[in-house]
């Protein structure tokens, strides 16, 4: 029936022309799926990358429709992840400094019933401000002691009904909710990239910081000695460099009994142990 169809409607046409234009104006073009991202993850991200990747939410059918026509090296790959959901990221930065950007905004937020507690849930003696009622019962399942006192629920002690790592159910997290408890910290991942018509997976960008400093660290610390024992000048090693041609003459002078301003006292140290040596050998020296 709107096979032939030769008109859409405003909104829909505006979408499909801004997604032809997009790919062609940043060098980045990568994908969210939004199953597991909550829209108020999107909102701080929004304000802290503005001006250097634009977010743009779409349905999966106008999306296919405009990137299927694209000329655009490897755009066709990434029709194949345009499923369910999903938020399109335009940027000319690359997507593996984006990815950890992203990972580095991360968001505490309420929980839900199966979610991953990723602190230590303590809640704090308080006036709850709530009144008296079903709300004590709720109080009493999370094992969270009370009080009645001035005609509102008090939390009467410092407790943790969670921990780090355990899991939250469902009573216990609308309960943290209206306590103003966000347990839960959120971060986003991309879920694939395209840039010069290659395409990243998830997988790729995923980027171990810390440990790729410590490397960097290693590999410089490792070229740093190689170059002082080849004797490779370089702006890091020269004092390097010095003090063990320095020290390496000194002991070629010591052992060849050079005398030198720096090594004659050495020298004659070393003279003198050994003469002493030598005399008290020849003293116990017995003729066969």
């Amino acid at each position: 029936m709107h096979e032939n169809r030769t008109s859409y409607p405003k909104r829909k046409s505006q979408m499909h022309q801004q997604l032809q234009e997009l790919p062609k104006k940043y060098k980045v073009f990568a994908i969210i799926k939004m199953n597991k991202v909550r829209s108020t993850q999107i909102l701080p991200l929004r304000k802290t990358l503005k001006g250097q990747v634009e977010f743009v939410s779409i349905k999966d059918k106008i999306a296919i429709k405009a990137l299927e026509s694209l000329d655009v090296p490897g755009i066709k790959e990434m029709v194949g992840e345009l499923k369910g959901q999903i938020m399109f990221l335009f940027t000319n930065m690359s997507p593996f400094k984006l990815n950890v950007l992203l990972a580095k905004n991360k968001i505490m937020m309420a929980a839900r019933g199966g979610d991953v507690a990723s602190i230590d849930i303590v809640v704090a003696a308080k006036n709850t401000g709530i009144a008296p009622g079903p709300m004590l019962t709720e109080f009493k399942e999370a094992g969270i002691p009370t009080k009645i006192d001035q005609g509102t629920i008090w939390i009467a002690k410092d407790t943790t009904p969670v921990k780090k790592g355990e899991a939250i159910n469902e009573k216990l997290a609308a309960l943290l909710g209206k306590l103003d408890i966000k347990p839960v910290e959120a971060g986003i991942t991309l879920n694939s990239a395209l840039e010069a018509g290659i395409k990243y997976s998830e997988e790729e960008m995923i980027i171990d910081v810390e440990k790729i400093r410590s490397e960097f660290a290693q590999a410089h610390q490792e070229a740093i000695s190689l170059s002082i024992e080849a004797a490779y000048i370089t702006a890091d090693n020269i004092s390097q460099i010095l003090s063990k041609a320095s020290q390496s003459a000194r002991s070629v002078s010591i052992e060849s009994g050079f005398m030198t301003n720096e090594t004659k006292e050495q020298i004659l140290q070393k003279a003198d142990a050994q003469a002493k040596s030598l005399a008290s050998k020849a003293k116990d020296y017995k003729p066969a």
